[in-house]
């Protein structure tokens, strides 16, 4: 569904490009040894490093130089064999060095790509480029009615920027990337993507044209958005307020913007700076970081199955629909739990009950697939009982809920409920009999060519049973029993 905005001039498109920095998963800081533990009290990991003191020098850690170059291959991007560390010069009460060592024209991973399976088809989006550098620390406004307080626990955290080129069209679109994204970066296990922590933020570049035009017009950089939904609804509004500005005759200024959730509004913050603004420069304490064919090619060979391989081999290997696939590969845990439950019964029953029934509970109860009230190996026992006929389809909906519930075992369930259908052929020809007996003259209609009244017979069988004959069999003795 394409996102076009209507003006009284005519028809606009946006143009999106997305700046993602995500907190590489890695116990040190990225030239220090100091840890990277959420939650921590202020300024409780710091090192001198971290805290710009005179003389210290930085210590590449390597491990978050691994994960950097896992993402890029994860990414599909091109890994550069020679990368180099630059200052970036600015000031900022939280920034003790007075600049940040980040990358610039010679990042560790260059260009990319990531699909989305959009509604309409699938789109290729381009990475333009992957580079580490260092977080910064966080200012404290709401302590003090006149002072504002400094916590340095983030400053040289390790950071993983991730630029997109602009080829996202709507928000939709930037809900998709960032979402795929994250699902890369999870499965990868180089950050968790826990954008509520702020390991995971995004910069959104929003410019909008004249539907059919190819040129770019000047952007706004939306700053550290942090939650999906969000960037969609900043996208929305700053799209829509460009338009404003252009129909009434006005010009965009390139600026950086703040998004107010609050009020679905965004704010000027400051004019945007250009690169020059920052005076890159080669950092003088770091040696450029040179890597060989044979790194590369070991962290290729051991990564992990990523998001749209374990959907092709869910679609080819269980016959799953397209859209079922891609719903149970979204997040690594859930991809897992599914093949727990399928293995060594019907895939699609299988994604079912994990999709409408336990992703329903999941998402009323706001919790993740680990900390599921049902476990795979019980839903998977819950199949195998239906699989058997042991219980119905209702009784095992109404087992499910009572498990989801009280957090039992299924067999537990079952037996405390009394739930097992009855396949004795007995107690259902008991039954029969009585209906038939009871309602001689129902019986005459149907063998007059009333057929429909079989669904009739069939609902007094299971409510004279509790519900608990087997529907199939209960048919099957009712049409030979009228026949007779």
């Amino acid at each position: 569904m394409s996102y076009i905005i209507k003006g009284q001039t005519g028809d606009w498109e946006v143009v999106i490009g997305l700046e993602v920095h995500a907190q590489v998963t890695t116990k040190a800081k990225l030239f220090s040894g100091a840890p990277t533990d959420f939650g921590a009290g202020p300024n409780t990991q710091v090192s001198f490093i971290d805290a710009g003191m005179p003389g210290m020098l930085p210590v590449l850690n390597a491990f978050a130089v691994e994960q950097a170059v896992k993402t890029g291959l994860g990414l599909k991007a091109k890994i550069n064999r020679r990368s180099v560390f630059a200052r970036k010069n600015y000031f900022y009460a939280d920034l003790p060095q007075g600049y940040q060592i980040s990358q610039y024209d010679q990042p560790i991973v260059g260009e990319g790509t990531i699909i989305l399976d959009m509604p309409e088809g699938s789109r290729n989006i381009g990475i333009e480029r992957l580079h580490l550098e260092q977080d910064a620390g966080k200012l404290v406004h709401d302590m003090h009615a006149t002072k504002s307080f400094v916590d340095l626990n983030r400053a040289g955290v390790a950071l993983m920027e991730i630029v997109s080129k602009p080829d996202l069209r709507s928000p939709e679109e930037a809900g998709a990337y960032l979402r795929k994204l994250r699902a890369i970066l999870r499965y990868l296990g180089t950050c968790d993507g826990n954008m509520e922590e702020g390991s995971m933020r995004c910069d959104a570049n929003v410019s909008v044209r004249p539907v059919g035009s190819t040129e770019l017009r000047t952007r706004c950089e939306i700053k550290n958005v942090n939650s999906v939904r969000f960037v969609m609804m900043a996208i929305d509004h700053e799209a829509k307020r460009h338009v404003e500005v252009y129909e009434s005759g006005g010009a965009i200024q390139q600026e950086t913007r703040l998004y107010d959730s609050a009020r679905n509004e965004t704010r000027s913050m400051r004019s945007k700076e250009m690169a020059h603004d920052y005076r890159y420069f080669p950092d003088p304490d770091l040696l450029p970081v040179e890597l060989d064919e044979a790194f590369v090619a070991d962290l290729e060979k051991n990564l992990p199955e990523l998001p749209d391989d374990k959907k092709a081999r869910f679609q080819k290997a269980y016959g799953l629909t397209a859209y079922d696939a891609d719903v149970l590969v979204s997040e690594k845990e859930n991809a897992l739990y599914f093949e727990d439950v399928a293995k060594g019964r019907d895939p699609k029953q299988a994604a079912n009950w994990v999709i409408s029934n336990l992703f329903g509970v999941l998402n009323k109860q706001g919790v993740g697939i680990l900390e599921s009230p049902v476990s795979a190996k019980n839903l998977g026992r819950l199949i195998d009982l239906i699989a058997d006929s042991t219980i119905s389809g209702r009784q095992a909906k109404e087992a499910f809920e009572a498990m989801v519930e009280s957090g039992k075992d299924t067999d537990t369930i079952i037996a405390e409920k009394g739930l097992k259908q009855i396949t004795d052929t007995g107690p259902i020809e008991a039954a029969i009999d009585q209906i038939m007996a009871a309602n001689a003259d129902k019986v005459e209609q149907y063998r007059s060519g009333k057929e429909q009244l079989m669904g009739w017979f069939v609902g007094q069988v299971m409510k004279a049973t509790q519900g608990k004959a087997n529907p199939a069999l209960c048919g099957d003795l009712l049409k030979k029993k009228l026949a007779q």
